[in-house]
């Protein structure tokens, strides 16, 4: 029978937690890994009507998109809303796993799956994750040395560059020194200026193994004291990162691109910001509540932001820079995107039970 942890495994997989904002609370929140789990239900947003649907219904997973427990609790007691939704489903052996903006910012997730409802071409990251930081480490080394301290740098993990191994960088030069009384030098004498023959190796490495790196070049080292540097150097930006951006296959009118996203996302009403006839093309996403997201979507060239919700500041803001915006509301532009899943796990799993939650509803109301 699957577990949870099997689940999890296969949603962290879809959506890595190295996606996710650093500021959000992702992951397993509330359960026992090991339980097996039969019936599954994603949802939006963990209330009591979507708890006591996930009860009612023997569900012993639920899939929330926003997290319980963001702000954290000192204590968790049926006198508060959360405490009592809480432990009715401790009680109930459900447990909640939240991916939020893993699953926002993933491959196929919900910005992609938006952007593709539009049918925008060349989507991208709006706000592309910056790669592994790295560090070049550069050493002097008589001939003799070469071999021997370049391969203990590569064995303490230096020279990877994509998918090769061992990369590094050689150029014969010319080292000078003068040693004073109380050295040993390897060549040469104390107490003159030599000029010796010497490589310079140089190889790239993660930033987290620049101390290993050099303390293998120390003892590979015949130098009683190597000259050595270590350059940071600046983070190339990934292939992956938060929102996407891309452009329509012909440039439309707000308004006329405001009713697609009515339509597309089954909304009842959609806000605009920007003169309605003005024509569009390129198209920033940001599921949600996007605002933190404006001066991207500028920087990237983008004629109109799409995201749920906004500051009034934030449309002044978007006004001034002269981006237009178009806004859904925050359930329109995420609900699509648990019903996606429920799909996507259902596929994976045909034996199991997943279902989007029936009873969730925009809390949103217009008269």
């Amino acid at each position: 029978m699957l577990s949870v942890a099997t689940v999890i495994d296969f949603l962290e997989e879809f959506a890595p937690f190295a996606l996710a904002a650093e500021w959000d609370n992702v992951g397993l929140l509330l359960g026992d890994r090991s339980v097996a789990v039969q019936r599954i239900m994603t949802c939006l947003t963990v209330t009591p009507e979507s708890a006591a649907e996930a009860r009612d219904e023997g569900a012993g997973l639920i899939i929330a998109h926003h997290p319980i427990l963001f702000r954290g609790s000192k204590r968790l007691t049926t006198d508060t809303s959360e405490g009592r939704i809480l432990l009715s489903l401790v009680q109930a052996g459900v447990a909640v796993y939240s991916p939020h903006t893993a699953l926002d910012n993933t491959t196929g997730g919900i910005n992609e799956s938006l952007a593709k409802r539009l049918e925008l071409e060349e989507i991208a990251p709006l706000r592309r994750q910056s790669g592994p930081r790295q560090c070049k480490v550069v050493v002097f080394v008589p001939d003799a040395d070469l071999a021997q301290v370049a391969d203990a740098m590569f064995s303490a993990g230096a020279g990877h560059i994509g998918q090769y191994s061992q990369c590094s960088f050689r150029l014969p030069g010319t080292g000078t020194f003068f040693g004073a009384e109380s050295t040993n030098p390897t060549v040469g004498q104390k107490g003159r200026r030599e000029e010796v023959s010497e490589w310079r190796l140089e190889a790239v490495c993660p930033e987290s193994r620049v101390e290993q790196i050099v303390a293998a070049m120390r003892r590979a080292h015949s130098y009683e004291e190597p000259a050595f540097d270590v350059y940071p150097l600046r983070a190339p930006l990934s292939s992956v990162g938060e929102g996407r951006i891309g452009k329509l296959p012909r440039s439309v009118p707000l308004g006329e691109l405001a009713e697609m996203v009515r339509e597309r996302l089954s909304s009842n009403r959609v806000q605009i910001v920007g003169d309605p006839d003005r024509l569009v093309e390129r198209v920033a996403i940001v599921c949600g509540a996007g605002g933190e997201f404006l001066s991207d979507a500028q920087g990237a060239g983008a004629h109109v932001l799409l995201t749920g919700e906004m500051r009034f500041h934030d449309y002044l803001a978007a006004l001034a820079q002269g981006m237009a915006l178009i806004l859904p509301g925050h359930y329109a532009t995420e609900r699509f995107g648990v019903e996606e899943l429920a799909v996507r796990l259902q596929a994976h799993w045909p034996d199991l039970q997943v279902w989007a939650s029936k009873r969730e509803s925009d809390p949103v109301q217009w008269l």
